[in-house]
């Protein structure tokens, strides 16, 4: 499925949802990191610029979708499918704070679905409460240790918003152990970011 990019404040679609690092080194630090996300769910493009300043951008087949899932929960408000899909369509037209509370009722009615609390945790990120992503990370990974959006995105917020590297290092590293070939979205491999990191951070 062809995907769509937008830089820093935007995000990219694939069929995999991660939080990009971008490492640019300078005397022997992190001189940058840009950020954009992943969602587990593939889906079509989205147009406008989700995650800016102002009102949403919504298509008018987001918003038709946007009517039918309402009217879905409204008759049937234990539809799991229908609180995912709404979440799903939050997400991607940057209203993450009620992308958070549907994802939230999601998992209440089926918390068994690593995808979607991996998908929580980048909504709690954009909210900016990276400690209750990264227990939503550590929930999808209680499911599946080896899921490896979550073990990547784990390992971003801790470097970036809680300022773990350690932490962030453990977490990737457990990624190349599930997957030795595990890549970045941006094509590097996650092992040789980890040496990357590593030599920007000498301990």
């Amino acid at each position: 499925m062809s995907g769509s990019t937008k830089t820093l404040s935007g995000y990219i679609k694939t069929s995999n949802m991660y939080l990009i690092v971008m490492v640019a080194l300078a005397a022997g630090f992190l001189g940058g990191v840009f950020f954009s996300s992943y969602r587990t769910s593939s889906v079509a493009a989205v147009p406008g610029s989700p995650g800016l300043p102002g009102a949403p951008s919504i298509s008018q087949e987001q918003s038709q979708e946007l009517t039918a899932l309402l009217q879905a929960i409204r008759t049937t408000p234990d539809n799991v499918g229908a609180w995912t899909q709404l979440g799903h369509l939050y997400f991607d037209t940057g209203q993450y704070e009620k992308a958070v509370q549907a994802y939230e009722k999601s998992l209440e009615l089926d918390a068994s679905r690593p995808d979607v609390w991996a998908d929580l945790g980048v909504m709690y990120r954009r909210t900016g409460d990276p400690n209750q992503a990264v227990k939503c990370f550590d929930r999808a990974l209680s499911i599946d240790a080896g899921h490896e959006t979550a073990l990547f995105n784990k390992g971003v917020v801790l470097m970036h918003d809680i300022k773990d590297l350690n932490a962030a290092l453990q977490a990737w590293k457990k990624l190349v152990q599930v997957n030795p070939n595990a890549q970045t979205p941006d094509g590097r491999t996650v092992k040789s970011m980890i040496e990357m990191v590593k030599k920007a951070n000498p301990s």
